[in-house]
């Protein structure tokens, strides 16, 4: 496997690399995931706005940090009920 970096367009402009995360790192990161289909970069990109707001707004900060944990806790119940539910007519 080679160490190169790779980048590649999309959407004209943008460029995309790849980064290396150990598997801490990564779930970390999901655990601030507020719905399935949000993109690494996109939680990379919240962290960095969160950082930004705390230095001028500590406590807007905090409640965008609570509002992602109750965010995460509706998925997570949301997930959990679809699994039952799929369980339940599995077995009918």
């Amino acid at each position: 496997m080679s160490n190169k970096k790779i980048t590649r367009k999309i959407k004209g402009t943008s460029k995309v690399t790849t980064i290396k995360l150990v598997e801490e790192t990564k779930i970390r990161l999901e655990k601030l995931r507020e719905h399935k289909g949000e993109s690494y970069n996109d939680i990379l990109k919240k962290i960095l706005y969160i950082l930004n707001v705390a230095r001028d707004d500590p406590e807007k900060a905090k409640r965008v940090l609570e509002r992602i944990s109750e965010l995460r806790v509706r998925m997570l119940e949301e997930e959990q009920q679809r699994k039952e539910d799929l369980e339940k007519e599995q077995r009918n």
